[in-house]
C-alpha cells in the first residue's frame, strides 16, 4: 500500500473522531502523528460499533450489526479482512504495534450488554459494565501509549476507561432515561439513598440525588487520582495527551456541580477555553 493510501486511510478514522468527539480530538491530536493515527484507527472501531447500537432502530437490526462487525474482526484476525478504510488502518496499526485482540471482542460484548439492556444493580455490576465500554478502550491504547512501560499498566489504563464512564453516565443521567429509557445509576445505590425511578421521571434534582450523584463521582475521581499516581507508566510523548483526556473527562463532573447537578435537562460540557488552560498547566507539570 502506498503512503498517500495509508494516509486516506487513516484521514476517514481521523474524520470520525473529529465528528464525534471534540475533546478526545482535541487531546489525541496531539501525540506524535503516527500514535494519533493508531489512537483515531481504534476511536473510528469503537465509533463504528457504538453505531450498530446508535444507527438501528430493532433489536433484531442492532444485534445483526454487531454480528456483521463480529465478524469483521473476525476475518482481520485470521488476515482476511475486508478491503475498507478501517480495517486497512487497523491493520497498519496491528503491524506497528504488539496489539491484543482480546480487548477490541470485550469492547463488542460491551455493546451486547446494551442490546440486552438491564439496570445495573450494585456499583459492581456498573464497573464490570464500564469496564467492556470504556475500560476496553484503555487496554487497546496501551500499546501505543505506554510501548516501553516497565510493567504491565492494563489495570491503570482500565482505571481510566472506567473512571471516564462512570463520568459519562454522571453527565448523561437525564439524557440515558428520557432518551434512551435507561437508568445506569445502581439500583441499590438509588435505595440507599431514597431517591427513586417516579423521581428521575419527574427530573427532581434534591439531595437525595445529589448525595447519590457524588457517590458515584466520587469513586470516578478516586479512580482518577489511581491513574494519576501511574503516569510514568506512559511513553514521555503521550504523557501529555493522556494527562489532558483525564483532566479534561474529570473537570466534566465539576461542570456538573457548577450547574447545580442539573444533568436532568441540560448537556454539561467543558469549554475548550478551559481546555486550552489544563494544557496549559498540564504541560508545565510534566
Amino acid at each position: 500500500m502506498t503512503n498517500r493510501a495509508k494516509e486516506s486511510d487513516f484521514q476517514y478514522c481521523e474524520d470520525i473522531i473529529q465528528r464525534h468527539s471534540t475533546s478526545f480530538y482535541y487531546v489525541f491530536s496531539q501525540l506524535p502523528r503516527d500514535k494519533a493515527n493508531a489512537v483515531f484507527a481504534i476511536y473510528a472501531f469503537c465509533r463504528i460499533a457504538d453505531d450498530c447500537m446508535d444507527e438501528n432502530q430493532s433489536t433484531v437490526a442492532k444485534k445483526r450489526a454487531l454480528d456483521n462487525l463480529e465478524m469483521e474482526l473476525k476475518l482481520f484476525q485470521l488476515g482476511r479482512e475486508r478491503d475498507i478504510p478501517l480495517w486497512r488502518a487497523l491493520r497498519a496499526v496491528f503491524d506497528n504495534y504488539e496489539m491484543s485482540f482480546e480487548p477490541f471482542y470485550d469492547q463488542l460484548k460491551g455493546q451486547r450488554m446494551d442490546l440486552y439492556f438491564s439496570a445495573p444493580m450494585t456499583m459492581q455490576d456498573l464497573e464490570e459494565y464500564s469496564y467492556y465500554v470504556a475500560g476496553s478502550v484503555g487496554r487497546m491504547l496501551l500499546p501505543i501509549i505506554a510501548s516501553h512501560a516497565p510493567r504491565d499498566g492494563s489495570d491503570t489504563a482500565v482505571d481510566l476507561g472506567v473512571a471516564m464512564q462512570i463520568t459519562n453516565i454522571l453527565r448523561d443521567v437525564g439524557e440515558d432515561y428520557y432518551e434512551k429509557q435507561r437508568i445506569y445509576l445502581p439500583m441499590e445505590e438509588m435505595k440507599q439513598y431514597q431517591y427513586t425511578v417516579t423521581d428521575l421521571h419527574n427530573g427532581v434534582i434534591n439531595l437525595n440525588f445529589i448525595q447519590l450523584w457524588e457517590k458515584l463521582a466520587r469513586r470516578a475521581e478516586e479512580l482518577y487520582d489511581r491513574f494519576f499516581e501511574q503516569i510514568a507508566l506512559f511513553d514521555p510523548d503521550s504523557q501529555l495527551p493522556v494527562s489532558l483526556s483525564a483532566q479534561v473527562y474529570r473537570e466534566i463532573l465539576n461542570a456538573v456541580r457548577a450547574n447545580q447537578y442539573n444533568c436532568l435537562s441540560h448537556r454539561n460540557y467543558v469549554a475548550k477555553e478551559t481546555m486550552d488552560a489544563m494544557n496549559k498547566a498540564v504541560s508545565q507539570s510534566i
